[in-house]
């Protein structure tokens, strides 16, 4: 299964399907076949007696949640050991999965080399379910912090909608502006809401 699909069907509280073909496959499994999907036919056979409910029981929910980390720390990897970020759709599985469930406003900075490597990647200012307040000056410092020559940002709306507000373009361009005194290029900015990304870079923002 692809990233993608994983991360539309986490998005979507794991009840839409994927594509036609794969969601056929996916359920034309045994539960069994399933768990040994997951954990290996071994382990799966091991803990199956015929329901899944008395193994999951009342866990559900935070299994769900751990499942989520796990991707979203895979992804973290995963592109920390790309060759570049200057692509906006290299990073768009990353942040799906990082912003998926929350309800409040995030924003995320992806600190790069001069290659364009990931050095660091952190939640630098958390809002509310409307708004979040950024500041140029604390991502400068964070910028210098890291030693970066470049960053991509990120944040979330909860409300569902990825079209960029005003007020988004006009952060856009005083972070640019303050980052460009201190040699650091902004990549990209990409508002995230449920399974949808809107790239500032493809829109021609930046």
């Amino acid at each position: 299964m692809s990233i993608q699909k994983t991360i539309t069907a986490l998005n979507n509280n794991s009840t839409t399907s994927f594509d036609n073909s794969m969601s056929r496959e996916i359920k034309s499994y045994s539960d069994i076949e399933l768990l040994g999907k997951l954990l290996g036919v071994r382990e799966a056979k091991r803990i199956y007696a015929g329901s899944l409910n008395t193994i999951f029981a009342d866990q559900a929910p935070e299994m769900c949640k751990v499942a989520r980390e796990l991707l979203t720390r895979w992804l973290s990897e995963e592109i920390k050991l790309g060759d570049t970020l200057s692509s906006p759709k290299a990073v768009r599985d990353y942040l799906k999965m990082y912003f998926v469930g929350r309800e409040y406003e995030s924003f995320v900075s992806i600190f790069l080399d001069a290659q364009h490597r990931v050095i660091a990647i952190e939640e630098l200012f958390r809002g509310t379910l409307t708004q979040t307040s950024v500041y140029p000056r604390e991502v400068v410092k964070a910028s210098l912090k890291h030693n970066a020559a470049a960053v991509t940002f990120a944040h979330n709306h909860p409300s569902g909608s990825t079209e960029p507000s005003q007020s988004d373009r006009l952060l856009t361009d005083a972070l640019k502006q303050a980052l460009s005194l201190v040699d650091v290029r902004v990549l990209d900015h990409f508002v995230i809401a449920g399974n949808q990304a809107m790239s500032f870079a493809e829109r021609g923002l930046i």
